[in-house]
């Protein structure tokens, strides 16, 4: 699909956010207002400082409300207030090693958001088009070699896995139950792991070796051997926009769709620092420093043969490219550059 074209759908377009403030919901706003799009956020405020949202002072450009996706009612206030065609939900408590911390808050915020913003388009008159942002993580992870398929089984190991896998269910039943016989088409994207400027994370990959850069630190890896399918974050976020426009247009592209990178992309976390060192430059290096930390998956990767058959759609970044663009990125920032001119020459590249 022409990514030019999906971008022209939503001038003017009314779109809602939930967890807008994150690293991937200033992504998805900022392409948006390039777009033309009339734009409304709820989330908390910012997970991270710093972070992109406010680097990038998306405030002043985005209909911002401020709330707690587990507050139903005010949600359900703000969402009959703005009244959006398009629906990206993205809030979630989305760390790994944190729902191990707290398993309680990452359940309430990942089953009972999804719950309270399917109840928001439940009721609503105006949403067309409602995607639900989960994660490669929510199938039960056996360490195959082999992609896992949106028709495989869901069982994230972990709470924050096992509450998106309970967030797909909820779609699913919500779809089944109330939304069969009207016109709302309703999505979940299951995105690999995402690296791109503008991510200050904890336990995040990318993230800690910019920050040990900064400090002209070694890099510590804590699972040099896990593969993943790593992209940059821009292939996610068209891909939901592209899916959102489709349904939109027609209800029959409505269903669940894995976004990944080709397997030649996959690769394990050594080799993603070894490709972050090179591109870096001088100065830069890694060791191994395996810890004793909860359960993670070894091997996880995706097959994305139904969003490339449906739309015909390829990924477009290898993860060398992902990892020099976040690289680029986070050198203009460093040097107190000018970050959003950074990210426009970014998309412009990309949907060109």
């Amino acid at each position: 699909m022409n990514m030019r074209e999906v971008l022209k759908f939503y001038k003017n377009k009314n779109v809602f956010i939930t967890g807008h403030t994150g690293f991937k919901g200033s992504w998805l706003s900022m392409i948006l207002i390039e777009a033309g799009a009339n734009v409304t956020g709820y989330s908390l405020k910012s997970p991270t400082n710093p972070s992109l949202f406010n680097l990038l002072e998306l405030d002043k450009l985005v209909n911002s409300h401020i709330g707690d996706i587990r507050d139903r009612e005010n949600l359900l206030e703000v969402f009959a207030k703005e009244e959006p065609e398009i629906v990206f939900h993205l809030a979630a408590q989305p760390i790994v090693r944190d729902s191990y911390k707290d398993p309680v808050t990452t359940y309430e915020t990942n089953v009972m958001g999804t719950v309270n913003i399917l109840e928001c388009v439940r009721h609503s008159k105006t949403v067309k088009s409602f995607i639900n942002v989960t994660t490669d993580k929510v199938y039960e992870n056996k360490e195959w070699e082999w992609g896992y398929r949106e028709n495989d089984r869901l069982d994230g190991f972990d709470p924050y896995s096992n509450s998106k896998s309970c967030s797909e269910l909820i779609t699913h039943s919500y779809v089944q139950s109330f939304f069969a016989d009207c016109k709302i088409a309703i999505s979940t994207a299951r995105a690999g792991n995402v690296i791109g400027g503008g991510d200050f994370a904890n336990d995040r990959i990318i993230p800690d070796c910019i920050r040990a850069m900064i400090k002209n630190e070694k890099i510590i890896v804590r699972n040099p051997h896990s593969i993943r399918p790593y992209q940059h974050v821009m292939e996610p976020v068209f891909a939901y926009l592209m899916i959102a426009k489709a349904q939109y247009d027609d209800r029959k592209h409505a269903g669940s769709y894995n976004v990944g990178p080709d397997d030649k992309d996959c690769i394990n976390t050594g080799e993603l620092a070894d490709i972050f060192c090179k591109s870096w430059g001088i100065g830069a290096m890694w060791e191994n420093q395996c810890t004793d930390g909860p359960h993670e998956a070894n091997f996880l990767k995706l097959d994305c043969s139904k969003l490339k058959n449906t739309f015909n759609w390829t990924p477009r970044l290898s993860v060398k490219e992902a990892v020099e663009l976040t690289i680029e990125w986070a050198k203009v920032y460093v040097n107190g550059g000018d970050i959003k001119s950074c990210m426009q020459k970014h998309i412009k590249a990309y949907i060109e």
